[in-house]
């Protein structure tokens, strides 16, 4: 099957690229509302994008009224978020909060979602997610017609939890994606996680 993908709709496109580009990692994004509120929402189009300086990359479309989502007024407004990532046992509440709201309306109020002190950065995170990372604004890039909107935020800091991690006698940290069982993203309402992990040395 040899797809032309002019022959098809921005809509259409779109559902033919989270089909095939699987799996994708999920940034649980919080964002600051200005109201006393946090918003959070998930996006699959994440990923690493440099490490000097490090960078996460997140594109944001529009809302179905076409204004811009609460996740990007509030990265322009207060230049930081916290991204997450989430775990399987997580998946109800990613889904939950992929839901459109009112601006200011937060879903961590919606969903009982309890956060805890990021220390040493000014947002919280979110109390059950064993990875966060503390971003600050870095770029923001307009794409399409629309237009998509390319957030590129640089990491300042992280938290990982003790319980997904080793330190070696070298100090050198040791990450185990099976304690995280982070979820990933397919097509439609799809999701997946990790099955067992598995090592392949690279040629010297």
């Amino acid at each position: 099957m040899i797809l032309n993908f002019s022959d098809f709709s921005a809509n259409q496109r779109y559902h033919l690229m989270t089909q095939t580009i699987i799996p994708r990692p999920i940034a649980w994004a919080l964002t600051d509302s200005n109201n006393g509120t946090y918003n959070l929402a998930p996006f699959s189009y994440f990923t690493a994008v440099a490490s000097a300086p490090p960078l996460l990359m997140l594109s944001v479309g529009k809302k179905p009224n076409g204004e811009d989502k609460d996740t990007l007024v509030n990265i322009i407004n207060n230049k930081k978020m916290v991204i997450h990532i989430a775990s399987e046992c997580h998946a109800d509440l990613v889904t939950n909060t992929s839901q459109t709201l009112a601006h200011g309306e937060s879903e961590l109020t919606k969903n009982n979602i309890i956060t805890t002190e990021f220390e040493g950065f000014s947002l919280p995170r979110l109390a059950q997610c064993d990875i966060a990372y503390g971003c600050e604004l870095y770029e923001i890039k307009a794409l399409g017609d629309v237009p998509q909107s390319l957030i590129f935020v640089e990491v300042k800091q992280a938290y990982i939890s003790d319980t997904v991690a080793d330190l070696d006698e070298k100090q050198r940290i040791t990450v185990h994606a099976n304690r995280i069982n982070p979820l990933a993203r397919l097509g439609g309402g799809e999701y997946a996680t990790i099955n067992t992990p598995f090592t392949i040395a690279r040629p010297k």
